[in-house]
This record gives C-alpha cells, sequence and structure tokens, in this order.
C-alpha cells in the first residue's frame, strides 16, 4: 500500500461545477479507479486559492499507470477540462505533495 498526494487548480467560478460532477461521478471511471489500485481517494478545496488537494491510497500491485490510456480517462479530463488548469490532452495540471508528518 502507498499514499499519494497531489494538488490541482480550479478556473475561477468554477467549485460549485466541480463539486456537482464529482458528486456524480461516472459509475464507470470510479470502477476504473477501483481496478487501478485506487482507494481511499479524497479532494479537498482551498477556496481562498482554488487550489484543490488530492490524497489517495494505492493497494500493492496496483496498475494506476494505465490510467491516462483509459478511454473512459481521457472523457472525463475532456469533461472536467474547461474548470480546471489543465495540460496538453486535458490531463489536469498536478503538483506533486510532499509527506512531512504522518499519525496512525
Amino acid at each position: 500500500m502507498s499514499t499519494r498526494a497531489f494538488r490541482m487548480k480550479l478556473k475561477p467560478g468554477q467549485v460549485e461545477e466541480y463539486k456537482r460532477r464529482h458528486d456524480e461521478i461516472w459509475p464507470e471511471l470510479s470502477q476504473a479507479l477501483r481496478d487501478a489500485g485506487i482507494y481511499d481517494y479524497s479532494i479537498f478545496l482551498d477556496e481562498e486559492t482554488l487550489h484543490l488537494f488530492a490524497v489517495l491510497k494505492l493497494r500493492e500491485g496496483e496498475t494506476s499507470a494505465a490510467l491516462p490510456g483509459l478511454p473512459v480517462m481521457q472523457r472525463w479530463w475532456d469533461s472536467m477540462a474547461p474548470l480546471m488548469e489543465v495540460e496538453p490532452g486535458n490531463r489536469p495540471k498536478e503538483w506533486g505533495l510532499v509527506p512531512m508528518f504522518y499519525m496512525a
């Protein structure tokens, strides 16, 4: 098991729509994430900066590296691109976060 944390950024005025789309996440996308070994996935918003902070756990032997190539992932990114900062191909820009403290 491993934990991954990263930051993304919303565009101004997109908070409610981002939340709505995640509240209604496509079942096939949720299944693809689970199949890739992702579980216990949370995204938090800093309302002042519009930064999103994501934390997810990966099961041993995870296959998340294949996610960007899945059609459902690409469709999701395309649908989310108007709401957030993205890379070419509409993958959300991600800034990795360095672990500083953990308490079990």
